[in-house]
């Protein structure tokens, strides 16, 4: 049997200065996935030699409760640093995790990667709902470099899958997860076509960043967002161009308790979401210290 569509969308631009952003979730019709409760898309640019590197410490700093947050560089440099004393970059294919817990405050900026001498930048942001017992948690900061991420060749050389939440067939990722959870990178040769199964309860949902999808017989465009149903079954996925294919998938089992989001908070009730903004104007989340040494480490 193959899961049934329930929905999709495409996105809407939520630009951050000159990073061009389309948000894919929250959108009007899902406003979680599992505990994934947000999803910014960084679109792809190409970045001129002359073009001034983004710093950390130029305005973009801002407070975090409730949540982890990943960032998923697929191509480019990502630095970070926060309010508990982590600074470090990373590189493309890489992953950095920040589970905010009971409030950091963190900056970061992406640019080209020095490391493949290429002038594209891409990438994603996800924020991944804390249970209410974690919430109240010290936060956590963790740089997952590419070669440390798990990834694996498909079988018949159809491409590969890199397991960046969670667990595939064998391969377990370093990040941390409170609930079951998972965000797998699919890449698939052209021309090749993948069936993948999802465990019964499991909400589940795929992004088509740069190509068009068929899913389980029905075509999906560029930058759209597919949701499915909850039952165990599988999704199958082809091409439909001459070209490689990149596609998320991500989910994980259904967020029960009470969700309050407002601004960079996601809580389980209103009254917390008053002391997540107390907290930080009063100065409880601490403050970036930007002359600490950078490191490429986790």
């Amino acid at each position: 049997m193959k899961k049934k569509v329930i929905m999709s969308s495409q996105g809407h631009r939520a630009d951050i200065g000159e990073l061009a952003i389309d948000r894919i979730l929250p959108n009007w019709y899902s406003q979680a996935v599992g505990p994934f409760v947000f999803l910014d898309h960084a679109l792809p640019k190409i970045h001129s030699v002359n073009e001034p590197l983004q710093e950390v410490g130029q305005g973009g700093a801002h407070p975090h409760r409730g949540i982890a947050t990943l960032t998923y560089v697929m191509n480019g440099e990502v630095e970070h640093t926060d309010s508990k004393g982590h600074r470090a970059k990373v590189n493309s294919g890489g992953v950095q995790w920040m589970k905010a817990g009971s409030g950091i405050i963190h900056d970061e900026v992406i640019n080209p990667d020095p490391e493949t001498n290429n002038r594209l930048t891409h990438g994603f942001q996800f924020w991944v709902n804390l249970p209410a017992k974690n919430k109240a948690e010290a936060p956590i900061y963790m740089s997952v470099q590419a070669n440390e991420v798990a990834i694996k060749e498909l079988r018949g050389g159809i491409g590969w899958i890199k397991v960046l939440v969670g667990e595939y067939d064998g391969l377990t990722s370093k990040i941390p997860t409170y609930t079951q959870q998972f965000l797998y990178h699919i890449h698939l040769n052209k021309g090749q076509q993948l069936s993948i199964r999802v465990g019964d309860g499991l909400e589940c949902a795929a992004f088509l960043p740069l190509q068009s999808a068929i899913f389980n017989g029905g075509q999906y465009a560029k930058e759209e967002f597919v949701e499915f149903d909850k039952k165990e079954d599988t999704i199958e996925i082809s091409s439909t161009s001459e070209e490689a294919l990149d596609i998320l998938l991500f989910g994980g089992e259904t967020y029960t308790e009470p969700i309050y989001a407002e601004g960079p908070f996601v809580m389980n009730t209103q009254l917390e979401i008053a002391e997540a903004y107390r907290d930080f104007y009063a100065g409880k989340y601490g403050d970036i210290n930007y002359s600490r040494k950078l490191k490429k480490a986790n």
